[in-house]
């Protein structure tokens, strides 16, 4: 297809273009197709084929020397262990495609929510997803129970990422909400790109009432997802099964073939010359002999039926040594790699080392083809933290206004290293601290008690330039939803020291400060990316002032900085440095008061360049740099 056509809620309508349906299939094989599919895969093995071969020469009563049986036995009894193996890999390929195909999921017909199984979801149906669900097909969201109509997902079986995306509706579907009535009469449509892998992009167009609306990546929900701290959305099925991204980028199920087994039929080849080489000899002699002594002595050794020379005995005498000495060819060999392979994955099962207790999770070979090259590896080339390490960050020191804590000091002055001995920071005083936050430097406290301005800055700038989100569950019972762990170990921070984020919409932040609730408005997000290291918020105090909060790496702000700021400056660089030389990931903070009639010019320039079809990305940053500079550190 060169692009795609939809209608929401015609199912006759999108028929004619037969879409695929939302069932998949990972499975090799078929009740039917397994023996023919699956002997043809064994036969591309040297050591098979040849004694496929020399079964048909047994089969040649002139040149047969023994019996066909003792070649069918091992034979089969190769092909049978082979074959059981691969039956089982499929047979748990075919439960778990049929277990997926079969999960329920509440689709909209004729103006009510059924259950329907997965696979009979089909194009153009609406759906609704709740918490905590999976993504049935890759969805365009048409609405939410969050405000904006955003929606949070976890994107870790698509790309490994276990912090949350959030994805946000096109405003003109966003007001159907949960109305069925209106979700019903939503007859929009839609044209898009055809099927493809790339899980990063998507374009098309949604016509509704004669207006275009432009939509792309940021209003898709992918197949492999789950919905997190979202009650419920609803969303259109735009690719379904085979053609969703997640199935598009699995490729087909390859036979994979291990050094030891390619280094085993080069063994196979050289023994098969081998062989070949002293049938020849055999074969000559045998040809030598019959023509000069054979001839003569017919009458007490007669030739076989229809042997009238010398080179043909010798000719038949080759193939007859072939199937003799086929023993010299190790098909065992293969048999005996298999068997050490099952047995081998059984180990990887039962590994004490690799069971994670957290999750009651062992390792799982879910192939036992490739157990040999796993124990070859040596060297593992990897990216950045998290990958291979926990992820896991803890706020552990700070420097304000040129003072640094987080170390611990004796009487006399000597600084102790902390261990489970050193005494802790008593947070109890503050209801909404979280109770795993560990920190051993008091003097920090006793800063924040005696309201120390620039201290309290520090962790008002932390409680609000962030983009996490909060869950409260129970009353005071915070639990932190970050994008990346170091966001979420600094609002945690901050919460501890009585800064506590306690609530976000898309135009206020809630803080509880030292026990009193302030709601400070959200005036822009200057959001962070690679390019730029450094992430700002512009919010509006309960008393009226604007402050520009910002946060990124030190080389990048360290630019941005206002000249009154260079003795401060020094200081900080020596804190940093002794940070970072202890392993510690480091960042800077800033801020900047802002002139009214300054910024109401800026957001006017900010909207209108944030809804510019040309150069939108260029000229947002161009504004963004503009008001990211003389910050105070």
């Amino acid at each position: 297809e060169e692009e795609r056509q939809l209608q929401a809620n015609k199912r006759d309508f999108n028929l004619q273009f037969e879409y695929a349906n939302n069932s998949i299939k990972t499975s090799k094989y078929n009740f039917f197709t397994f023996l023919p599919l699956n002997l043809f895969e064994q036969f591309q093995r040297i050591a098979n084929a040849y004694f496929l071969f020399l079964l048909i020469l047994q089969l040649i009563p002139q040149i047969s020397s023994l019996a066909w049986f003792t070649t069918v036995v091992p034979l089969v009894l190769v092909l049978a262990v082979s074959g059981v193996k691969d039956a089982i890999d499929d047979f748990n390929r075919h439960k778990s495609d049929k277990q997926v195909n079969n999960r329920p999921v509440q689709v909209l017909i004729n103006g009510m929510l059924k259950d329907e199984k997965w696979m009979n979801v089909q194009v153009g149906d609406i759906i609704k997803l709740e918490n905590n669900n999976f993504v049935t097909a890759d969805l365009l969201l048409l609405s939410s129970s969050e405000p904006h109509s955003l929606t949070y997902i976890e994107t870790a079986e698509l790309d490994g990422e276990t912090n949350l995306k959030v994805k946000q509706a096109l405003t003109i579907t966003a007001e159907l909400g949960e109305d069925l009535q209106k979700l019903t009469e939503f007859n929009g449509e839609i044209k898009c790109e055809a099927p493809n892998n790339k899980l990063d992009k998507f374009t098309g167009t949604l016509t509704l009432q004669g207006e275009k609306y432009a939509l792309d990546n940021e209003k898709m929900l992918l197949r492999g997802c789950t919905i997190r701290n979202t009650e419920w959305c609803f969303g259109l099925v735009i690719y379904a099964g085979p053609d969703t991204k997640l199935m598009q980028n699995s490729g087909k199920t390859t036979f994979k073939r291990t050094s030891i087994d390619r280094l085993m039929n080069v063994l196979v080849l050289v023994i098969f010359a081998f062989l070949a080489l002293m049938c020849l000899i055999l074969a000559i002699g045998n040809g030598i002999w019959e023509y000069d002594k054979g001839y003569y002595f017919q009458v007490y050794l007669p030739w076989a039926e229809g042997v009238n020379s010398a080179s043909y005995s010798g000719f038949l005498m080759f193939w007859s040594y072939v199937i003799i000495l086929n023993t010299v060819v190790p098909i065992s060999l293969y048999v005996s790699v298999e068997i050490i392979r099952l047995g081998n994955s059984f180990y990887i099962d039962w590994d004490r080392k690799m069971y994670y207790p957290l999750n009651d999770t062992p390792a799982q070979a879910r192939t036992t083809t490739l157990n040999e090259e796993l124990g070859q590896i040596k060297y593992i080339f990897s990216d950045k933290t998290g990958t291979l390490t926990q992820n896991i960050m803890c706020f552990n020191k700070c420097s304000i206004n040129g003072k640094s804590y987080g170390d611990v000091y004796d009487l006399s002055g000597q600084r102790i290293e902390i261990n489970e001995n050193t005494e802790k920071v008593d947070f109890s005083y503050n209801q909404l601290a979280d109770p795993k936050f560990a920190f051993y430097d008091h003097s920090l406290v006793e800063a924040v008690k005696l309201s120390d301005v620039p201290t309290h800055r520090f962790f008002r700038l932390l409680s609000l330039c962030h983009t996490v989100m909060p869950e409260e569950k129970k009353e005071g019972n915070l639990v932190y939803q970050a994008q990346s762990p170091d966001e979420g170990a600094l609002v945690t921070a901050a919460r501890n020291f009585g800064f506590v984020f306690r609530a976000r919409t898309p135009e206020t932040i809630t803080v509880v400060e030292m026990g009193e609730t302030r709601i400070y408005k959200l005036l822009a997000i200057l959001d962070f990316n690679n390019v730029r290291k450094r992430m700002s918020v512009i919010v509006r105090s309960p008393e009226g002032d604007l402050t520009l909060y910002c946060k990124g790496a030190d080389t990048i702000l360290y630019e941005l900085l206002h000249s009154s700021c260079e003795s401060l400056k020094e200081e900080t660089t020596e804190h940093l440095n002794e940070f970072a030389g202890e392993g510690l990931r480091t960042l800077v903070v800033a801020y900047k008061n802002l002139d009214e009639d300054y910024f109401q010019d800026w957001i006017r320039r900010h909207h209108e360049a944030s809804t510019a079809l040309e150069g939108r990305e260029d000229k947002l940053s161009e504004l963004y740099e503009e008001i990211e500079k003389d910050l105070m550190v």
